[in-house]
């Protein structure tokens, strides 16, 4: 059964990511795991220490965050058709965001991460909200981040930009592989280059990455001379995909986007999702 992490703060934002995670995989057995991650806005130690009395307010604000994930649960099973194969469950953890959602992936081994990006979006723009983006940095899963007025539908092209650095292996591709597979989606692998040619390692790499999809839709496009944002956005123009997915390696094209400049300056004109993939170390 694969386990799925669907964080959520009750908001539209969140919510859209989980119907986009339930249609996704409808005909899969699929265990939700529902989390909300809550600190009181006052809570510190020292007031702790120095007003006992006001202690209380943890369990209140827990209890709260468990009503909440139960309404979530009650709108999943009033505005969806009961699906035998999907299998919910609920953690309300008195924890950040990050912290919380690391130690769910280990003690639930977890699968996949389906979340909202929770940031600042623009007509054409979408600006990764800093949770996102330290999860894509921190957290050893795939993420899958859903833009909040996506609405749902099947990812039946998906675009992977890729340095041809990174190792690929079949357990670290496994999710892309398998949405490839239940959706009878096209995979655009794209390789942005300066005009060189490529070394034997990346001509290795491409020769796997055909290998691991053989039997499945795959193409290969090699484009020259354009910085990588660009060609992306270029590509989403031209061509209908529905799913932007990239592995986040060390010292990749990744690396520079998103983590070596601040989060303002972090955008794409995306409005699909993104799959991001980590490498095994």
């Amino acid at each position: 059964m694969k386990q799925i992490l669907l964080p959520t703060d009750f908001s539209e934002n969140s919510w859209n990511a989980i119907i986009y995670a339930l249609e996704l995989f409808k005909d899969e057995e699929c265990a939700f795991h529902l989390l909300n991650a809550y600190t009181p806005a006052i809570y510190r130690l020292d007031y702790v220490i120095k007003y006992p009395e006001q202690f209380g307010l943890v369990d209140a604000v827990r209890n709260t965050s468990r009503r909440n994930l139960f309404k979530v649960v009650s709108r999943i099973n009033s505005e969806f058709t009961k699906n035998e194969k999907h299998h919910f469950q609920t953690h309300a953890k008195f924890d950040t965001l990050l912290s919380s959602v690391r130690d769910s992936v280990k003690q639930l081994e977890i699968d996949l991460i389906v979340m909202g990006t929770k940031g600042a979006t623009g007509a054409k723009e979408v600006l990764f909200g800093s949770n996102t983006v330290h999860i894509f940095k921190d957290v050893k899963c795939p993420v899958l981040a859903i833009p909040s007025d996506f609405t749902y539908e099947a990812p039946h092209e998906i675009l992977f930009p890729t340095d041809l650095e990174a190792l690929y292996k079949h357990s670290s591709l496994k999710i892309l592989k398998e949405i490839v597979k239940l959706n009878n989606a096209r995979l655009n692998t794209m390789h942005v280059s300066s005009g060189y040619e490529l070394n034997e390692k990346q001509q290795r790499n491409k020769d796997k990455l055909e290998s691991m999809f053989k039997g499945s839709a795959y193409l290969f496009h090699d484009i020259h001379t354009m910085e990588i944002t660009h060609a992306i956005n270029e590509f989403q123009i031209k061509h209908k995909i529905n799913l932007l997915a990239m592995i986040n390696n060390k010292h990749s094209f990744f690396e520079n986007i998103f983590f070596k400049n601040t989060i303002n300056q972090i955008g794409f004109h995306l409005n699909v999702p993104f799959l991001v993939i980590p490498t095994e170390t």
